[in-house]
């Protein structure tokens, strides 16, 4: 009685589901399915460049990655791949906030370029938490080398190079915005980051060994308060600037929620594209095929309603499950 009573359970939550899902996108699924779509889903995804990055780090990967949650929510970051000279403005649904974004003459500060921003919050929110009094100090020192391996770069001279382009185009890109962070608002245009300065260069060639970055008092503010979120390791190994920004927003608002559903003209605005929406459903549909976002998948339904849900199958079946007692 016991196992019928659990299939009954199952066949319901398929069932709740299924009006908004495609059979192929049905998320009860059995631990053999399972381990193939991962197996899937890892060979879609950029391969893990330093196995063995422990053993020379030490404890330097002991903190959870961590991004801002202001950064999450609004578009800040291009998905262009090439340089974006124009300017973009954003505006809350209910017109409480808005930002506005302008590059300087190397373009707006991309996707990728965010990484080092993750890199540097993660470290300083686990400074904050371990109480150390350097984690007031808006600048922060790491070595290049370190940086490259955390993000899961390759270790070679063209890393080096956009690395220096990341530090123009982040220190370029200027904001304006009312959005508040740790409770103050900053009423001044300025840069993603305040400044970068190379402290130690190598004794062969011209690339960076150390460098400094300070943080706008803006991000900054966030950090302080605690305004972050953890995200998956896996972030850094999608190759598509908006699967990274889809990820974001899925773990800015579904979070650890079963579910969140958003309009596809809306999800647009939110990821800060600038294609048409034939275009954008075009890409969001080979992301949902690809389905390599991590602890979260998409469907996209009739209504161009994109639903994000968890891949926890056991979580999701209990979501579920509690949603249908509730009717």
């Amino acid at each position: 009685m016991k196992k019928r009573s659990k299939e009954r359970q199952t066949e319901q939550a398929k069932l709740d589901f299924g009006s908004q899902a495609a059979p192929s996108c049905t998320p009860i699924v059995n631990d053999t399915d399972q381990q193939i779509r991962e197996k899937r889903e890892r060979s879609k995804l950029l391969p893990v460049r330093h196995t063995d990055r422990d053993f020379f780090l030490c404890d330097l990967f002991d903190y959870a990655l961590k991004d801002d949650g202001v950064s999450m929510e609004a578009p800040i970051f291009t998905l262009a791949t090439k340089p974006d000279l124009s300017e973009w403005h954003w505006e809350s649904k209910d017109k409480s906030r808005s930002l506005t974004v302008t590059p300087s003459i190397k373009g707006r500060a991309t996707q990728f370029d965010k990484d080092v921003l993750i890199y540097v919050v993660s470290q300083m929110t686990e400074a904050l938490n371990r109480g150390r009094a350097d984690a007031k100090n808006r600048t922060v020192r790491f070595t290049v080398y370190d940086y490259l391996i955390s993000t899961n770069k390759a270790i070679n001279g063209r890393s080096y190079e956009r690395l220096s382009d990341t530090f123009e185009r982040l220190r370029g890109t200027t904001l304006k915005t009312n959005i508040k962070t740790g409770g103050q608002r900053t009423r001044e245009i300025f840069g993603i980051i305040e400044r970068a300065k190379i402290v130690e260069k190598s004794p062969d060639d011209e690339r960076m060994v150390a460098v400094e970055v300070t943080l706008s008092e803006w991000l900054f503010n966030a950090v302080q308060a605690h305004e972050v979120l953890t995200i998956h390791s896996d972030y850094f190994r999608l190759r598509k600037p908006l699967e990274r920004r889809l990820y974001e927003l899925a773990r800015k608002h579904c979070g650890y929620q079963t579910m969140w559903s958003i309009s596809l003209e809306l999800l647009q605005e939110k990821a800060g594209s600038k294609c048409s929406l034939r275009e954008f459903r075009r890409m969001v549909r080979g992301i949902i095929q690809t389905d390599t976002l991590p602890n979260y998948r998409m469907i996209l339904d009739e209504s161009d309603k994109a639903i994000f849900y968890t891949k926890d199958v056991h979580r999701l079946s209990k979501g579920l499950t509690a949603k249908t007692a509730k009717k």
